[in-house]
């Protein structure tokens, strides 16, 4: 059977359906998936497209589907569930498979498939949404600017906007399990809250505090600067309850915890709104730093994160999906595509500090 079809498996989600609109928008005929029928054939029905419907943890099912599929995208979090199930079958019927998550452990197990993956001649690249490709992107061009780096820092902010349930349901799902930073080429695990920086992003300077984002995995793949830490910039109040969450992590492991919070973010709408998404925006801030104490920053102008996800997704799967001669193995975004990806795309501005 010919491999000849793109996949998008969690289509039925906030940041699913924005990537499948997407798809459309950039001519694409993608096959949508997800595992409640209901939602996955109204939305195929409304965008006139065909749609498979298979639980993530049904092996059988999901080689069934892969069959003649040449690129997954897959959106259906949180992917420390779900990231590992699609993968291993992507590698078993030769199907590249790409992702947005933003989880270091998800991109550090993903990264252990490489071998595998080769063996497939298949690509395995998570993280291709706002994680983590605007700050991949980032932290290669510094690397660029400075070869001799020994310490990249990274700081994400926003104006405007507000999480998806998807999102929130992950950041949920690790509740209790502290931070990470990269430290001489190893992943170190760190308190929450306890470390901020002030950041001078060029027009403004706020107080932004370390964060387990996924350049923490993927700019060491990309750069091999063993030194790594990214920060956000976030509300007093709120850093402050990250310190506190130090004390009653055990409480937050719980899972009727995680649960009970689970249900109060169902509660709320699904992510932000048209209108919050055309008018909010993101910056990427990096900074690099070598032996001699030398630095080099830059800045980075984006659109809001849920529009930028969809948008470098869908750039990402068609780049692989149209090319007849992709390269194999684990990749991240910037390894792959360069570090000047990112200006391809609409709003997006760099400039140096």
């Amino acid at each position: 059977m010919a491999k000849d079809k793109l996949l998008i498996y969690g289509c039925n989600g906030f940041t699913g359906q924005l990537i499948s609109r997407e798809a459309i928008a950039k001519g694409l005929t993608p096959i949508l998936a997800g595992r409640n029928e209901a939602q996955v054939k109204s939305l195929a029905a409304e965008l006139h497209l065909d749609f498979k419907v298979f639980d993530i943890h049904n092996q059988a099912a999901i080689l069934d589907a892969l069959q003649d599929v040449k690129v997954v995208l897959h959106c259906a979090g949180p992917f420390m569930y779900t990231a590992l199930p699609m993968a291993k079958a992507c590698i078993e019927t030769g199907t590249h498979y790409l992702d947005i998550t933003g989880e270091i452990g998800v991109f550090e197990s993903l990264k252990a498939l490489d071998a595998a993956a080769q063996k497939a001649n298949i690509i395995v690249m998570p993280g291709v949404g706002f994680d983590v490709v605007p700050t991949d992107c980032m932290s290669l061009y510094l690397k660029q600017q400075m070869p001799d780096a020994t310490q990249l820092e990274l700081c994400l902010m926003s104006k405007g906007g507000r999480l998806s349930h998807g999102t929130a349901i992950t950041i949920t799902e690790n509740l209790g399990e502290g931070s990470a930073i990269r430290k001489n080429g190893k992943i170190i695990v760190t308190k929450n809250g306890a470390t901020t920086r002030e950041i001078d992003f060029g027009f403004t300077k706020k107080t932004a505090v370390e964060i387990p984002w996924g350049d923490v995995s993927t700019a060491y793949f990309t750069t091999k600067i063993p030194n790594i830490r990214v920060y956000n910039v976030l509300p007093a109040a709120m850093i402050k309850t990250m310190r506190t969450s130090n004390y009653i992590a055990p409480l937050l492991k719980m899972r009727w915890v995680k649960n009970y919070l689970i249900k109060k973010i169902k509660a709320k709408p699904a992510g932000p709104s048209e209108t919050e998404r055309n008018e909010a925006q993101s910056f990427v801030w990096g900074e690099v730093k070598n032996n001699n104490g030398e630095t080099k920053s830059a800045l980075l102008e984006l659109p809001e994160g849920y529009l930028l996800t969809a948008q470098t997704a869908i750039a990402i799967a068609n780049k692989i999906f149209q090319s007849a001669d992709n390269k194999s193995g684990y990749q991240t975004p910037a390894a792959l595509f360069g570090a000047d990806f990112i200006l391809n795309f609409e709003k997006v501005k760099r400039k140096d500090l």
